[in-house]
């Protein structure tokens, strides 16, 4: 293991990483909501490509 850390301490800190990264994520898509205008996004991108003149 690295730097002399024992296996029970490596998977250890690693599910502890590994939940904090999950909560992390579900705490930002509960607050901000990223994906809540995504339908109204795609819809503005094809209406302005559609005017678009190559």
């Amino acid at each position: 293991m690295p730097a002399g850390v024992t296996l029970a301490q490596y998977v250890r800190f690693s599910a502890a990483a590994l939940l904090t990264m999950f909560v992390g994520s579900q705490c930002v898509h509960y607050y901000y909501r990223p994906l809540q205008d995504l339908d109204k996004l795609v819809q503005q991108e094809v209406e302005r490509r559609k005017f678009v003149v190559k």
